[in-house]
């Protein structure tokens, strides 16, 4: 499968807004106490809301809702169309990582609605991204990107250029890349404490899945330069890396895709478009 997809002439711009910002005091649906795997990374909504005086296109969105939920106790990724008419015909999908258990998987993903109403509205389509699962719908009709466009990157502000980092990172970026193919879509390892973990979207065969995590390991190289963690997200994959100098602590592998052990500095607001 390809990652050209065909654009409509529905062009929508969506803002990116991290975690760390300020803007949302709703975010306290995401509770400090949640494990990690719950945390905000970003959110895009559609600057568009739906006109729904008949009401057809919130009981599609829950519709809609309701499956990905009750499909999340039994599956990492589930995708499904939802609506009577097409003009409130809604694909949405889910993923979670794929080191997460089913309960853990369900308890991300059962967050996701609530947060994208309260973060988006009713817009056209949206995208809400945690750390350990992801929510996307859009409405029939609306424009796609690249499966290779960068939504989203943060980058760890500890630079350590000139230690050897480089070389042992870009291995570990090496390994990862096979594994993400012989796993069909998911893997993480540690190399000389390097911990690394890319993945795919759910649909995504396996030579569009390499390719994919290629370009992001490569923009990892550019746009994190010598950090020692980045993680970078781009609309059918991402990828995610630390180093840990003291070799790669033992807790829940979803404490170290989210940069626990160091602080990062997010890019700037960005658009996109999905």
């Amino acid at each position: 499968m390809g990652f050209s997809l065909k654009l409509s002439s529905l062009c929508t711009i969506i803002t990116i807004i991290t975690v760390s910002t300020a803007l949302f005091s709703d975010l306290q649906l995401v509770k400090s106490a949640s494990p990690d795997y719950t945390n905000l990374i970003y959110k895009g909504c559609a600057k568009q809301q739906f006109s729904d005086p008949s009401g057809l296109y919130s009981q599609s969105l829950s519709a809609m809702f309701g499956s990905l939920v009750s499909q999340s106790t039994k599956s990492r990724f589930y995708k499904t169309t939802t609506g009577t008419t097409s003009q409130t015909t809604i694909t949405g999908l889910f993923q979670c990582r794929g080191d997460l258990s089913n309960n853990d998987c369900y308890n991300c993903v059962s967050r996701l609605p609530v947060l994208s109403g309260k973060l988006c509205g009713k817009t056209i389509a949206a995208r809400v991204q945690l750390t350990g699962c992801y929510l996307l719908y859009e409405i029939s009709g609306f424009a796609q990107i690249s499966g290779m466009e960068m939504l989203f990157k943060t980058c760890g502000r500890n630079n350590i250029a000139g230690t050897g980092f480089e070389e042992r990172r870009d291995t570990a970026f090496g390994v990862m890349q096979n594994g993400v193919v012989s796993g069909h879509g998911f893997y993480a390892t540690t190399y000389q404490s390097v911990y690394v973990l890319g993945q795919c979207e759910g649909d995504v065969g396996d030579s569009d899945c390499s390719g994919c995590i290629k370009n992001a390991l490569e923009k990892a190289q550019v746009e994190c330069g010598s950090s020692n963690s980045g993680q970078i997200y781009l609309h059918k994959c991402f990828i995610a890396y630390n180093y840990y100098p003291n070799g790669v602590p033992r807790p829940s592998s979803s404490s170290r895709t989210s940069g626990s052990s160091d602080s990062y500095s997010s890019s700037s607001t960005a658009n996109f478009k999905i």
